[in-house]
């Protein structure tokens, strides 16, 4: 019972995130539903495991469930649901001087104002969940690529942070990243 206790919130949002990354594989708008609350607690877990980048992360998330459902569902030209598309070449150097400018600022701010043990790997994984979102929002393919490369050094980071049941859920997004990015490639081939 202990356990439990201990750990409700880490259980509750893997539950979530477990729905959460489900509906992401569907490309079902339900996704920013379950997303909204996962990141609420989010806050909570996150400021209370000393993982500050990820906690302030999850205010920009709230923001972008917002914009992602609107922008999913009345986001594109001709007004219909918006398509699985592919990320534009010409914004993929602009958003990889994003990621590392991003990062850079909040690996300093983490070592210059917080007790964060793990600043590298906290504001690395920040940095690229901003673009990652943002690209999800957006239904861009590629998107699934960027969660891969979140998702498997969130996983080694929070076995570390002892956060036991997200950990194993990133691990589990990982193989799940794989197979959104296999469907939704097929899904592009289908329109």
């Amino acid at each position: 019972m202990d356990f439990l206790t201990k750990h409700w919130l880490d259980i509750v949002t893997t539950v979530l995130g477990l729905a959460y990354i489900l509906f992401e594989y569907r490309a079902s708008v339900w996704m920013w539903f379950v997303g909204f609350l996962m990141q609420t607690l989010g806050i909570v877990l996150y400021y209370q495991k000393g993982l500050y980048a990820d906690c302030g992360m999850e205010f920009y998330y709230l923001s972008m469930t917002v914009y992602g459902y609107w922008r999913w569902v009345h986001g594109s030209s001709e007004k219909k649901e918006l398509k699985i598309r592919h990320f534009p070449r010409k914004l993929l150097l602009p958003w990889i001087g994003v990621i590392l400018a991003v990062w850079g600022v909040i690996y300093w701010l983490l070592i210059t104002f917080t007790n964060s043990n793990v600043p590298i790997a906290d504001s690395f994984t920040t940095a690229l969940s901003i673009v990652g979102i943002w690209a999800l929002a957006h239904k861009y393919l590629e998107q699934w690529f960027i969660w891969i490369a979140v998702d498997v050094v969130t996983c080694a980071l929070y076995f570390y942070k002892e956060i036991p049941f997200k950990a194993s859920l990133y691990a589990l997004y990982v193989i799940i990243a794989i197979f959104g990015y296999f469907k939704w490639r097929k899904m592009i081939q289908n329109h």
